[in-house]
């Protein structure tokens, strides 16, 4: 079976949710299918990782278009390339209205239907209009948890039977790495020392970031001597969240460092003392499981697809009540135990996922569909 695969993201979208499902999912079929041929839509940067023989790589010219999503809103030319299966793991964006063979997609949620308000303009756009036009033309969706296919089914009217759940996973850089250590390199290199409570992910009001600094701002007297580190790359919303922190007196304690690469961020989860994600609505949530895999222990909502992918293993909050967020953020704390509990919890919970699984489970709806 000869398939190919819109890679476009592994690259162009890396750090991100999606970009880091598209490489880990080359990384490990590459690891495992030695059968199947494979055609590689890729950029002329280089993935750093070696293709064994079945994979080939078609170049991909970059445009002047000024998102990523603009950019492979442009579908790659399929004809004359013998693709019996064709996969788009970029929520379907990309994919040719023409079809010339067996087309899957991987649709990671359906937010921009559910909280349109908190999805960028572009982005927005692109989805809402190509997404009633390319779900017709799947012969299977892959989605990232039971929650999202759930909300593809009821929301797109796909068939249930034809939605397949395939979970993610932590990636191997993150691992229980001394903490002392982390501290010292994070001081050295962006000039921050001390406790510090996380964040990270998007800036999107989705996430909820307000919520999380008003809860911190509710215990800021009670726990002197921790900061709040909010990781993530400055979009729209983030004056609007720098502003807030100013109004509440937070100027030397909530943080905003920026965009880390993916390399460092393995250093922040292990230096924090914990890690707090709570957003409003997420299709799976790569941070938490990341963080558990360092050993950090996880305040998250109550919400979404969250409980099913972390299970008993975090400590759950409301994330629309900042008074219930800022009363577990203390309680862990205080609790010791709990939280020696939490730290052993997550780390055997996120070592229950793997890409290697990821891929096995891939491969396994390529093999329906080519029959």
């Amino acid at each position: 079976m000869k398939i190919g695969i819109d890679s476009r993201a592994s690259i162009w979208y890396r750090g991100t949710g999606i970009g880091t499902y598209t490489y880990q999912l080359i990384k490990n079929i590459c690891l495992i299918d030695k059968e199947n041929d494979y055609l590689l839509f890729l950029p002329k940067d280089k993935l750093d990782f070696e293709l064994d023989e079945n994979f080939k790589v078609k170049h991909i010219e970059k445009s002047d278009k000024e998102t990523f999503w603009e950019e492979v809103d442009v579908p790659n030319i399929l004809t004359d390339t013998g693709i019996e299966i064709y996969h788009v793991p970029q929520n379907g964006i990309g994919l040719p209205y023409e079809k010339t063979c067996k087309f899957v997609i991987t649709l990671h949620d359906v937010i921009p239907y559910k909280m349109p308000e908190t999805v960028g303009p572009q982005y927005l756009k692109i989805y809402l209009q190509e997404i009633p036009k390319i779900v017709p033309l799947c012969d299977g969706i892959i989605t990232v948890s039971e929650y999202s296919k759930m909300d593809i089914h009821k929301t797109l009217g796909y068939p249930l039977d034809k939605i397949y759940v395939t979970y993610l996973a932590a990636e191997d850089i993150y691992k229980p790495i001394n903490k002392e250590y982390c501290r010292k390199i994070i001081k050295e290199k962006y000039c921050l020392e001390g406790d510090f409570i996380l964040y990270v992910g998007g800036f999107s009001p989705r996430k909820n970031i307000k919520g999380l600094i008003q809860a911190f701002s509710l215990i800021k007297n009670k726990i002197k001597g921790f900061k709040l580190l909010i990781l993530g790359k400055k979009g729209r919303s983030y004056y609007d969240y720098r502003d807030l922190a100013l109004s509440l007196g937070l100027k030397n304690e909530c943080l905003f460092p920026g965009f880390i690469p993916v390399e460092d961020l393995p250093l922040f989860y292990n230096a924090s003392y914990m890690l707090i994600y709570p957003s409003f609505y997420e299709g799976f949530g790569l941070p938490p499981l990341e963080a558990m895999a360092c050993g950090t222990p996880v305040i998250a909502s109550n919400t979404t697809s969250i409980p099913e992918v972390l299970k008993e293993d975090a400590l759950y909050v409301n994330p629309q009540n900042p008074y219930e967020i800022a009363e577990n953020i203390l309680r862990l704390i205080e609790d010791k135990k709990l939280y020696e509990d939490l730290k052993l919890k997550g780390l055997l919970r996120s070592s229950s996922y793997s890409w290697k699984k990821t891929a096995v489970e891939t491969l396994t709806v390529f093999s329906k569909l080519s029959k």
